[in-house]
């Protein structure tokens, strides 16, 4: 618990953006476009908060354009990853040609501590979160010609579970950041993520929650297994998210990009007909401090 906050921030200033310009390098090489093209930055991450930002930083690693429309989010939680994919959509809808770059960049070594008998939820955010990347670029008027779509943005909403504000927060203080964990988070989830669904597939008419793909922010294993049992989900529709937990631990913002980027990469390995599993609709969800659900209605593309 010594107070080590200035020394930990010296270091994510810089590596928070680096590991960002790692990912929208490949995201960047993958959409085969040249980088000028990108008119819009969001930046997401919970690791430091400094001014000018990693947004700043990422234009001068990458060699943006400096007329780029940049925003900057930090210390919005897990969710944010989500928040970000709803932000992008409002932009490219709202400005023609619009080429949004997502960036999200986590380093939890502000957040790292021995263990506190005072404190099991410190011990608990050690062993789930870890360092991650991932980037993605979005638009509303794809060019078939040269560009090739993976997912399209149906919806994006996102709900606060009211009087719960003490569920799961960070705290920002001078022996670092301070992650409070409530056990009772995945009851509170699991009580509130069917009426998210339902209003978010109203249109659609979809009520069979195993008739669509799933990324789902993973949390931890008791969220997923709480959502599961609640919505009667077949075990292969939260099977990604195991996944991407099992193997990269809880990323917190880049986590539903990394579980999206293997959704769409097992179903072609698979011979799948859409990059949605072969399914057409699907939801992606990301869980956060507030606590906040964001739900966001994806279309899978033919593969």
């Amino acid at each position: 618990m010594a107070p080590s906050l200035d020394d930990r921030l010296d270091v994510l200033v810089e590596e928070v953006p680096k590991m960002g310009k790692e990912a929208a390098l490949a995201a960047i090489k993958e959409w085969g476009q040249p980088i000028s093209k990108i008119t819009h930055l969001i930046f997401t991450t919970n690791s430091g908060a400094d001014c000018p930002g990693a947004d700043s930083r990422l234009v001068h690693l990458l060699g943006l354009s400096p007329n780029v429309n940049r925003i900057m989010l930090y210390y919005q939680g897990c969710h944010a990853g989500a928040s970000t994919l709803r932000l992008a959509k409002d932009i490219a809808e709202n400005n023609r040609g619009a080429r949004i770059l997502i960036v999200t960049s986590e380093n939890i070594l502000h957040a790292f501590r021995g263990p506190d008998e005072a404190h099991a939820d410190f011990l608990l955010s050690q062993a789930l979160f870890s360092d991650g990347g991932a980037a993605v670029i979005v638009g509303a008027d794809p060019d078939l010609e040269v560009e090739r779509p993976l997912f399209e943005i149906i919806s994006a909403r996102e709900t606060l579970i009211l009087n719960t504000m003490e569920e799961l927060g960070m705290q920002l203080r001078e022996v670092g950041n301070l992650i409070f964990l409530s056990p009772t988070i995945p009851k509170h989830i699991s009580a509130n993520i069917e009426g998210c669904l339902l209003e978010a597939f109203k249109p659609l008419g979809i009520t069979d929650w195993n008739s669509i793909f799933w990324v789902s922010h993973p949390g931890g294993p008791a969220i997923l297994n709480q959502v599961e049992a609640k919505l009667k989900l077949n075990k292969d529709k939260l099977m990604l998210s195991r996944k991407v937990l099992s193997e990269y631990g809880n990323l917190s913002s880049p986590t539903v990009l990394f579980i999206l980027d293997k959704l769409r990469k097992e179903s072609l390995k698979e011979g799948k007909s859409t990059t949605g599993d072969g399914l057409e609709y699907g939801v992606l969800l990301g869980f956060g401090p507030g606590l906040s659900i964001e739900t966001i209605v994806l279309r899978s593309v033919p593969i």
